[in-house]
């Protein structure tokens, strides 16, 4: 059996990491904050550019519509698209509202189910730069009318946006 101190330092040196931080920060029958951060072995503009320009090699395809049949895209403008693309099908996730090369990305709407059930989002990603690593923050801000209560489904998006982030660690600290 390997000692854990050796599984930590392989998994540091390969630069990948689990997100740091994950939390429901705040959670109601009609809506909920969710924050996770994670620490990239990346300069902010490596990982920015990860983030926007490489987003279908890091998010992980089965949160998506179509899979492994689709492409992802993220037009990093005011009024651009995070969308999906799969031959004729398509799908717009997210919008975005608000972009600082580098710094912050503000995209708008509901992904996934939250998108069917009516519910709007704001997802803000902001990169703090910390010596040669750069500290990923992603805050989603969900709510809305919805007939299903809202605070359990909180903790399975908090989940799934630690897993994509955890995707675009991974990427971004291999660039």
């Amino acid at each position: 059996m390997t000692p854990t101190w050796i599984l930590i330092a392989t998994v540091l040196a390969c630069g990948l990491a689990l997100p740091a931080r994950a939390e429901v920060r705040q959670a109601s029958a009609n809506g909920f904050e969710l924050e996770n951060s994670a620490l990239v072995q990346a300069p902010a503009d490596k990982v920015w550019e990860a983030m926007t320009a490489g987003i279908d090699h890091w998010w992980p395809k089965d949160h998506s519509w179509w899979g492994s049949e689709s492409t992802l895209r993220l037009d990093a403008r005011a009024g651009g698209c995070f969308c999906e693309l799969a031959g004729e099908r398509q799908a717009q996730h997210l919008q975005v509202a608000l972009v600082e090369p580098g710094q912050r990305l503000r995209l708008l709407g509901g992904l996934g189910p939250l998108q069917a059930m009516g519910l709007h989002g704001v997802a803000e990603w902001t990169l703090e730069p910390q010596g040669q690593a750069t500290r990923v923050v992603w805050r989603y801000t969900v709510g809305g009318y919805s007939t299903t209560d809202l605070t359990a489904l909180a903790a399975v998006v908090d989940r799934v946006q630690a897993q994509q982030l955890d995707g675009l660690v991974r990427w971004a600290g291999t660039r």
